[in-house]
């Protein structure tokens, strides 16, 4: 089920650029001060979770399965509020579920800058989980307003559509600017919050709720107009 944005296309493809740059920023502290885990990339976890079959790999099994859980609950509802408001009331729909995901990365901020949820230790787990089901929330709304190349976390098939497509495979070149400002937005988002990460990861992840709700406006005022 895709549903139509409720924005032009422009700014749809703006917000969703901005969710990936989201991405890398959330990506860069869970990868970084979490356990060498991903709380937005899936795919990734799942090949640390066979990779830490190696008891030298320095992995963890269970940071990976905890982040693979919070992820698809997160997931799960998005999915649940996409069905229920997506065709009747696609801005709504969207605004809520964006304002709950940047309600849920400030909880995080404030939690782990308090020191109430740790980035270390047993405790941590809980904060990979948290995460990852905002995460989770965010690539199920994305994935049911279905704007091709803007998946906000995977690059694969957008690397893939970039080269197939490219007029030097003898495609047509179809969309080549979104493709790489995807990768650029991911790009950006990693290597600002890795850079960040030297301030502070809480920092980090105060941004990305910055970010999110920012495009939880934008929708709000599709709402609205």
């Amino acid at each position: 089920m895709a549903v139509q944005s409720p924005l032009g296309t422009r700014l749809t493809v703006g917000v969703l650029l901005v969710l990936t740059g989201v991405t890398g920023l959330v990506d860069a502290v869970s990868y970084l001060r979490l356990n060498h885990v991903f709380v937005a990339n899936m795919t990734g976890n799942v090949v640390f979770l066979g990779f830490s079959a190696n008891p030298h790999s320095g992995l963890s099994a269970l940071a990976s399965l905890v982040a693979i859980a919070g992820f698809v609950l997160g997931a799960l509802a998005g999915g649940r509020a996409a069905h229920t408001f997506a065709a009747r009331r696609p801005a709504f729909w969207l605004a809520s579920a964006f304002t709950v995901e940047a309600v849920i990365i400030a909880l995080v901020a404030v939690l782990t800058g308090a020191g109430v949820l740790p980035f270390t230790g047993g405790g941590s787990y809980l904060t990979i989980a948290v995460l990852a089901a905002a995460l989770g929330l965010q690539n199920s709304t994305v994935r049911h307003l279905g704007v091709a190349d803007l998946t906000t976390t995977v690059l694969t098939l957008t690397l893939t559509g970039l080269a197939a497509d490219n007029a030097l495979a003898g495609g047509p070149g179809a969309k080549t600017r979104r493709r790489l400002a995807s990768v650029a937005a991911m790009l950006a988002g990693a290597a600002a919050g890795a850079a960040l990460l030297e301030w502070s990861p809480s920092a980090v992840l105060g941004i990305a709720a910055v970010l999110v709700a920012a495009v939880a406006a934008a929708f709000t005022t599709g709402a609205r107009g």
